[in-house]
């Protein structure tokens, strides 16, 4: 009884748990495809050809591909909804799209592999923040211990910030899955480069800061999955 009674009071404290995510129904559809091989630069010419008819019906936050650390030939995009019904209306609109479904749908699923899909809210300690320029991206994925954010969410948020505020990377947005595999948090980070990246990673191993923050979040982790993300030439985030 005592263990649940303390679980319950986390819950209640959790400011990563409450708040305004609760009341903004804004979710984030994150898009994995893994692609034929042979296939990756037909489908991107394609994607970029007709992306405007997807653009049409919702937004795009981004679009990349996946430069290395996980399965090559390989997307991740990401859209946004104002809700769960807005984003029912829009599919229901693509199914009535011809256009779409000949240019876009049809041609590409031809060199589709395999599809996940995961919807997430941004966290209520961050909005997404805009690089002034371009770079490259990183998508730290992170499968925390259950228990949800009541349990891990402050340490998490702790780590996150002292990464931030310590310079030594720029956080785009920090989203938790609602939808997919159940406490993973995705982190999406921007570096001017691959090897500013690498610089700025060696250089917080050896912050006493950084590593405290780290040693008291790993506490919750189970896993964790690093990749760097190309941003393609229309993606909106560059």
């Amino acid at each position: 009884v005592s263990r649940l009674r303390s679980c319950c009071n986390v819950t209640v404290c959790s400011s990563f748990a409450t708040g305004p995510r609760q009341q903004d129904g804004t979710l984030y559809e994150f898009r994995t495809y893994n692609l034929k091989p042979s296939k990756m630069s037909e489908f991107l010419e394609n994607i970029k050809k007709n992306i405007h008819l997807r653009t049409a019906h919702s937004e795009l936050v981004g679009f990349w591909s996946v430069e290395f650390g996980g399965i090559l030939n390989k997307v991740v995009h990401i859209w946004k909804y104002d809700n769960f019904a807005h984003r029912t209306a829009v599919r229901k609109a693509l199914v009535k799209d011809k256009e779409w479904q000949e240019q876009f749908l049809i041609p590409n699923l031809a060199h589709i592999d395999k599809q996940e899909i995961e919807i997430t809210y941004l966290v209520p300690w961050c909005k997404i923040e805009r690089p002034a320029k371009e770079g490259v991206y990183e998508l730290a994925t992170f499968q925390m211990k259950p228990g949800g954010p009541a349990l891990w969410g402050d340490a998490f948020k702790r780590a996150v910030h002292t990464h931030v505020n310590r310079g030594y990377t720029k956080l785009v947005g920090v989203f938790h899955t609602e939808y997919g595999a159940l406490n993973r948090v995705h982190v999406l980070w921007w570096h001017e480069s691959a090897d500013s990246r690498a610089a700025g990673r060696h250089e917080s191993h050896e912050d006493p800061r950084v590593v405290a923050a780290v040693r008291e979040s790993v506490n919750y982790l189970e896993s964790q999955q690093n990749i760097l993300l190309i941003p393609t030439s229309f993606s909106p985030l560059k």
